[in-house]
């Protein structure tokens, strides 16, 4: 069974009669204690939902978070916003579709990125730090859980390979600012780059391209997994130095930068201080970037109001780079 329209293609006043991924399903009910169901589907390009007011009980039993359902009915605007016009659902099986056009994931090549932050592994001079990385970083289950993993449920990164790409890419900053900064120890910030969201393996889990905390990753949160994590890595690494792994545990359980974001302690070193501005950067900047992906044409146009940031942006979308053929002639 093929999918027709992508949710980013769908405009105000188109009807649709299409395949989508359900992420959520909930009950909810009027003043008038009518009762509705607030539905969101999904695939690869985005979002959208809309409430379901007839046969509300059938479609709450039928629509579930991870199934995929044929959905028809109309694209309207409500307070400036999509949102869809549910006529009729129907129930489709897993196996008669394509997950590709489902399962967001990074537009980066994983393959190279994996090469990429090995490379950088082997570059960090300090002997234990390099061991602990490539504890995580070279072989087993928890660096192939590392590839594929997201590195959030939304707003950054949210998508397979997204850990990968937003770890890779502040490892990148960090080695650019290590070298600008005097007296910053760049094997300890680098390996703080890469190990700071480590928890995240195991406080977040991806089925279909739907992200879900896991109840270990719930109750203790990737900051304090993560220094977990590498407590236990560097009591299999003969004669860790006890003040290094302190600091290791310090980059990543002050990432955050403020206790306000999830921080239990704030940044109290040059390499924690850098660290928590590096992820910050690198989580905005994607943010930007998949709103740019969205936009069509280099022309620049407000967006609408961006509740992680509090505020409108004002930003182009990607041009089309030239091609090859175009650039030598």
């Amino acid at each position: 069974m093929a999918k027709n329209t992508f949710v980013e293609q769908l405009k105000e006043g188109d009807r649709f009669d299409d395949l989508f991924l359900i992420k959520s399903a909930r009950l909810s009910e009027t003043k008038a204690g009518k009762s509705y169901l607030i539905l969101t589907v999904m695939d690869r390009s985005g979002e959208l939902s809309g409430p379901i007011w007839d046969n509300v009980e059938a479609c709450h039993k039928m629509c579930r978070a991870g199934e995929f359902i044929r959905l028809k009915g109309l694209v309207q605007a409500y307070r400036d916003k999509l949102q869809l016009k549910v006529d009729s659902v129907q129930e489709v099986d897993r196996d008669a579709v394509d997950l590709a056009d489902f399962v967001v994931a990074t537009t980066r090549d994983p393959q190279q990125m994996a090469e990429e932050l090995q490379r950088l592994v082997r570059s960090v001079k300090e002997s234990f730090l390099r061991k602990l990385l490539n504890h995580f970083f070279k072989s087993g289950a928890i660096w192939d859980r590392f590839q594929m993993a997201p590195a959030a449920k939304g707003i950054h990164h949210a998508y397979a390979g997204g850990l990968l790409e937003h770890c890779l890419s502040m490892a990148r900053l960090a080695d650019v600012l290590a070298g600008h900064y005097e007296g910053v120890d760049r094997s300890l910030l680098i390996t703080g780059a890469l190990l700071h969201d480590i928890g995240k393996v195991h406080e977040l889990a991806m089925e279909v391209g739907l992200v879900e905390y896991t109840d270990r990753g719930r109750l203790k949160g990737h900051l304090v997994i993560g220094s977990e994590m590498v407590a236990a890595a560097a009591a299999r690494i003969s004669d860790f130095p006890p003040d290094l792994l302190v600091h290791v545990q310090h980059l990543i359980l002050s990432h955050h930068g403020r206790q306000e974001f999830g921080s239990p302690i704030v940044p109290m070193t040059v390499e924690a201080l850098l660290l928590s501005f590096i992820d910050d950067v690198d989580a905005k900047m994607n943010l930007i970037e998949q709103l740019r992906r969205k936009m069509e044409g280099g022309s620049m146009q407000w967006t609408e109001y961006q509740r992680s940031l509090e505020r409108f942006l004002y930003l182009g979308g990607f041009e089309e780079k030239e091609t090859a053929e175009e650039t030598n002639t």
